[in-house]
């Protein structure tokens, strides 16, 4: 089943098409936007421009003729803040009516802040966290406090990047003057939401939108980061923010766009949105945000599956986020789940069991977990090199809920759970700092085991039990029946863990004794 959600924003207006698998699954097949700023000027004249209106008409008329054509079954639409405040934003939504056969909603600002933790919960991994999430729009900023659980409180504050610009003359530099009027502005309309907000209290704060995602990830290369592929679950540091802010708001438009990560059309007021992120970090106490690279129109896709549930194929219903991404994947390159489920296991024991030597830590041991559950879906593709189609896949894929490091991580450990042990010879090995590259070893080393442990993929090996001592790690193996194939592969694929852990390993069935 194919859905498309368009958000008819006072910024942009966005379009994602998507092939849905599952309630709270998907994957995004096409993603269209066009800022066309329906909101510019709106917040002063009450009105959309004549240009805006026609553009407007002209883009969503465009992407209800594209989903027709990659066969969408269902077009959901939605409209914000500017749409809402203009007097002729009911005109133009009886015309997209006209002009496209659509009848978009028209929604809230509580109902906004509902879609787009909905999104959340789908993009990043909360776990057990309550998060503050901010979605700075052109015409308002939506706060919301939620769980995996529950929404806790939200509230649409009267700030907008759109709206704050139609406070200037110009788009040029904002003196520091004006810039303190702008703080005192923000301030005055956001101090009682802040205040409700330290009541209830928070873990984290994530960002989502455009105009977050842009500020985040300019400040980073700002900063001297690395590019990156998604910014879905990367964290910013305030201080990057306002460093990024400080520069921006000195400059002409045309000079904001030179910034590596500010598009031209950002650019008029991008310096905006920096000042009104920086406030709201400041006034709830936070010095860095989570960026989400899922918002509304993604939340829109969500409601319409939970409503809808008996049109979609059944998949099982995971309530981990990363869990569930994964299993998607496994089920999507056609991958033993319940084999891989049964290595992962083998491998956590090991991790656990060596935990003395290697000093690893929860991040290390989920890059293990999530490597064993998916190390087989290059098979897909085909046998041959089916390490490096895994590698391959997951780099191309991102899985929501995982940064860019931990995806890069996991797909150099499924390269290294067979085959050619890992070497500076190899290009992308060598890149890694010297503790990642130990920390491949150990991981790939306690994976290669774990596979060569269930060679003949019954899971008759049940447990292990490691006994360590200065120069040795012997590891005995309990299981049912004859287990000989199972401890001459693993005795095979030793070096590597026997390498990264400087150990001699030797293996021994252990006696399975009846019950009684």
């Amino acid at each position: 089943m194919k859905l498309a959600a368009i958000d008819i924003g006072t910024n942009s207006i966005h379009m994602i098409i998507v092939e849905a698998i599952a309630e709270r699954n998907f994957k995004v097949i096409e993603r269209e936007k066009e800022m066309v700023k329906l909101g510019s000027g709106v917040f002063a004249t009450r009105q959309i421009g004549d240009r805006a209106f026609e553009t407007g008409l002209d883009v969503i008329k465009r992407y209800v003729r594209f989903a027709e054509q990659v066969g969408v079954d269902q077009v959901i639409t939605a409209a914000t803040s500017a749409i809402r405040e203009a007097q002729n934003g009911e005109a133009f939504l009886s015309d997209v009516e006209s002009r496209s056969g659509l009848t978009p909603r028209m929604i809230s600002g509580k109902e906004e802040a509902r879609l787009i933790l909905l999104a959340v919960r789908n993009s990043i991994a909360l776990g057990v966290d309550k998060a503050l999430i901010f979605d700075i729009g052109g015409g308002s900023t939506e706060a919301v406090i939620g769980d995996r659980q529950n929404l806790l409180f939200s509230k649409s504050l009267q700030l907008g990047v759109l709206r704050l610009l139609d406070m200037f003359e110009d788009q040029g530099p904002v003196g520091s003057e004006a810039c303190h009027l702008l703080e005192a502005h923000i301030q005055a309309l956001a101090q009682q939401t802040i205040d409700q907000i330290r009541v209830i209290g928070f873990d984290r704060v994530i960002g989502t939108s455009g105009s977050i995602r842009t500020l985040g990830e300019a400040a980073n290369l700002l900063a001297g980061g690395d590019s990156w592929q998604s910014v879905n679950a990367e964290t910013v540091q305030l201080k990057d923010i306002e460093r990024l802010t400080h520069e921006l708001l000195k400059i002409k438009a045309a000079d904001r766009a030179k910034f590596d990560g500010i598009s031209e059309k950002r650019a008029d007021a991008i310096q905006l949105g920096g000042v009104l992120l920086m406030q709201l970090l400041n006034m709830v106490g936070a010095q860095e945000i989570t960026l989400c690279d899922a918002s509304l129109r993604e939340g829109m896709i969500l409601n319409y599956l939970e409503q809808h549930t008996h049109r979609v194929t059944s998949f099982p219903a995971y309530t981990n986020l990363r869990d569930r991404k994964v299993a998607q994947l496994a089920l999507k390159y056609d991958s033993d789940w319940q084999r891989n489920e049964h290595v992962s296991s083998l491998a956590l024991q090991l991790f656990d069991q060596t935990q003395k030597l290697h000093s690893y830590t929860l991040f290390e041991r989920n890059l293990l977990r999530f490597s064993a559950l998916l190390h087989d879906i290059g098979m897909y593709i085909s046998f041959r090199k089916h390490h490096k189609n895994s590698r391959d896949i997951i780099k191309r894929t991102i899985p929501r809920g995982f940064t860019d490091e931990e995806t890069s991580l996991i797909a150099i450990l499924m390269r290294y759970h067979c085959k050619a042990a890992p070497t500076k010879r190899h290009k992308r090995f060598k890149k890694l700092s010297k503790a990642h590259r130990q920390m491949i070893r150990v991981l790939s080393g306690l994976l290669r085991v774990a596979i060569s442990l269930d060679k003949t993929k019954t899971g008759r090996v049940q447990s292990l039990s490691c006994q360590l001592s200065e120069n040795t790690m012997k590891i005995g193996v309990l299981g049912t029946g004859n287990l000989d194939l199972e401890l001459w592969a693993a005795r095979r694929d030793r070096q590597v863990l026997a390498k990264a852990l400087d150990r001699n390993i030797e293996f021994h069935q252990l006696p399975c004794f009846p019950s009684s």
